[in-house]
């Protein structure tokens, strides 16, 4: 026999004993992980089988083999399983929990810029009309950053009340601007300050009832913002006496924001609802589980 014959010989019988050691070791698992009942079932049916066609031996080494593989080893081999498992789903786990992480700094920092260019061009405008006021808003606003920028970077611990807090420094720079024509009104319980709260959504919805709710009014009006509990949520209204809402258009990039990170802070225990008051104007609540403070 030539040497390529002879390789040819062992390369086969290399593979051979290869598929057979898998064929062995998930014979060997599943004799692991299978209930007794339905062993005993394998072992009714083998028999009947190798029985019909008179040769039992196999079907008794059957029996014998896999019966003294499931006391001797299986525990042990069922217990490696497990743990193998948990590890996979705590691995799986993991990855989502960052994956959500990556997706919630993603929408927030969509958020920053989107406030920051407003603010820039208002200020960039009011150059051009009233120096004196661009300069008393740009000042606001390097107040408000410094005060601020923590928590606008902060990716846990937000609470109702530094959101409230961060929204009346907002609101500070929009009435240097507006003046009389913005009106605000905050009803907010301080025992509700302490409650966790995700940042920047209260700011959402005041610049966005601002943006399209008072800006387009000639005289102007009111922003209220309420909180209050019901039941076993939070509620937190943003409320205006504006022009309204067209109840048929989409969410702006503001709103689907905020609905999106609901979704993936709370899934289905939290919403974002818009309503049109019967004297008009419009109301943004954001309804999540109510919580005194956050987890430790």
């Amino acid at each position: 026999m030539r040497a390529s014959d002879i390789n040819r010989v062992l390369d086969f019988v290399r593979d051979a004993l290869q598929e057979a050691s898998k064929v062995w070791w998930r014979f060997f698992d599943w004799l692991a992980v299978v209930e007794w009942r339905q062993l005993f079932l394998t072992w009714f049916f083998v028999m009947i089988f190798f029985g019909m066609v008179h040769t039992p031996e196999p079907g008794v080494w059957y029996i014998f083999i896999s019966f003294a593989v499931k006391v001797l080893a299986g525990g042990k081999r069922k217990a490696e399983l497990m743990a193998r498992e948990a590890t996979t789903q705590a691995n799986v786990a993991t990855l989502e929990r960052r994956l959500m992480e990556a997706q919630m700094a993603a929408l927030q920092a969509q958020v920053e810029p989107h406030f920051l260019f407003n603010t820039l061009a208002l200020i960039g405008q009011l150059i051009e009309t009233d120096p004196k006021e661009a300069a008393r808003v740009h000042a606001h606003l390097i107040d408000y950053l410094r005060s601020t920028l923590p928590q606008m970077r902060q990716r846990g611990g937000a609470t109702l009340g530094k959101q409230v807090e961060l929204s009346r420094a907002y609101l500070a720079i929009m009435q240097a601007r507006m003046k009389e024509r913005l009106q605000v009104r905050f009803d907010v319980p301080d025992f509700l300050g302490s409650t966790p709260f995700p940042p920047m959504m209260l700011q959402t919805l005041i610049e966005n009832a601002i943006k399209h709710g008072l800006e387009p009014k000639i005289e102007g009006g009111t922003v209220a913002v309420r909180a209050l509990v019901v039941g076993a949520d939070l509620h937190v209204e943003v409320c205006d006496d504006g022009v309204g809402i067209d109840p048929h258009a989409d969410d702006g990039v503001g709103l689907a924001n905020i609905r999106e990170r609901l979704q993936l802070l709370y899934g289905a225990e939290a919403a974002l609802d818009i309503s049109t008051p019967p004297g008009g104007g419009a109301c943004a609540t954001i309804r999540l589980p109510y919580k005194m403070m956050e987890d430790a």
